[in-house]
């Protein structure tokens, strides 16, 4: 039976794309490849609508077990299997079921500040042409009515970044020993020590990866007649083509995109006020500080750069080729 060893669980648009790619050239794991199989969100086949571009995301689930297994068959004798959905932590449910079907899975987060997170995850559909609405301020405050519409998890802005709540029902699963956390900021200031750590807890050789490529860098166009009337195509193209429209339109909306640009204090002060009581639940729950995300940014924005040429939205839901 080849299930996972361990399982990075969160969070979304904390470079778990990246963390995914590093630990890949570890010669002692094998990462699946594909880096998003979102097999335990579902006891069974996925939905099959949602908000913009969620139906060609259901397409990619991994939900059966025996093509889930199938991700790991290829590992080689000795090696730790993994694989990275970012969106376990967030789905209870999922705790749940990884809890039954892989109890003695080492899990791993990345925890960001939760408004640099939301802004990045707003950042990366307003680029693809799926978010309508150009303000994230304005996007938050649609949350409770898509949710209730049924749209998929990225699009869960605020409710992704309430780490709290999720790592105190982790919490009453697995014993804290088997969980890893860590600031995205470590991954991107201190990629080789946080490698190491990573490595150091999963029970493999340390200093074998020390890089964290740029992967799924979030590009932002700017606000545009040209974005409106692209975006439009694209959201109309999704229901009637899916990635055959919206993928090479996806390009020329991204083509002059750069990186994320930083939020003002006023417009970070608004957004602070969905998870101000969630970080004091995350500091009870842990045990550690996280009273600067209540404060002003010294560094904000995209940290990692403006995404590599060429480079393109990763679509994690799909094979990236050898994982081993």
């Amino acid at each position: 039976m080849a299930l996972p060893d361990f399982l990075v669980i969160g969070v979304p648009k904390a470079g778990t794309t990246a963390l995914h790619a590093a630990l890949a050239r570890h010669p002692g794991l094998y990462l699946s490849a594909v880096k998003e199989p979102k097999f335990f969100l579902t006891d069974g086949p996925p939905p099959a609508r949602g908000g913009p571009g969620d139906a060609e995301t259901y397409r990619e689930h991994v939900w059966r077990r025996d093509d889930y297994e199938a991700l790991f068959e290829d590992a080689p004798p000795g090696t730790l299997r993994g694989e990275s959905t970012p969106f376990y932590l967030y789905d209870l449910a999922a705790q749940r079921r990884i809890r039954e079907t892989v109890p003695g899975a080492k899990l791993i987060v990345s925890l960001r500040d939760p408004v640099e997170r939301a802004h990045s995850n707003w950042t990366h559909l307003w680029s693809a042409g799926l978010e309508p609405i150009g303000d994230v301020i304005q996007a938050c405050a649609e949350e409770k009515r898509r949710v209730a519409a049924g749209w998929a998890p990225f699009w869960h802005y605020i409710g992704l970044g309430r780490y709290g709540e999720q790592l105190r029902h982790l919490f009453t699963l697995f014993p804290r020993e088997q969980v890893l956390l860590f600031r995205y900021r470590d991954l991107v200031d201190r990629p080789a020590d946080t490698l190491d750590r990573i490595c150091g807890f999963l029970g493999v050789e340390r200093g074998l990866v020390g890089e964290v490529p740029k992967e799924n860098v979030t590009a932002h166009p700017p606000e545009s007649r040209r974005h409106e009337v692209l975006s439009q195509l694209v959201r109309l193209g999704d229901r009637v083509l899916g990635q055959r429209l919206t993928a090479p339109l996806e390009r020329v909306l991204q083509r002059e995109g750069r990186a994320r640009r930083p939020l003002t204090w006023p417009e970070r002060q608004e957004l602070l006020s969905y998870f101000a009581a969630d970080i004091a639940v995350l500091q009870d729950v842990t045990d550690e500080d996280f009273s600067d995300w209540l404060r002003p940014r010294e560094r904000s924005g995209g940290l990692v750069g403006s995404r590599p040429s060429g480079q393109r939205q990763a679509r994690n839901g799909r094979p990236r080729g050898r994982s081993a």
